[in-house]
């Protein structure tokens, strides 16, 4: 099975986004949302970037 996204409530009545791999490993966490249809929104969206983003490395180099 592959991993899944969770929607959580937070204290004060937001909820967050959790993404959870296949070992039930906490992935990402998102930022609070006012409710439930606008964390779904969120998700799809990252979903959408998840596919098709590119990868910007903002580390730094070691020497």
């Amino acid at each position: 099975m592959a991993g899944h996204f969770e929607l959580f409530d937070e204290s004060g009545g937001d909820c967050r986004v959790r993404l959870v791999d296949a070992d039930g490993t906490e992935l990402a966490i998102s930022i609070c949302f006012q409710d439930r249809a606008t964390a779904a929104k969120a998700i799809y969206s990252l979903r959408e970037i998840a596919a098709s983003g590119l990868v910007e490395d903002h580390t730094s180099r070691a020497s």
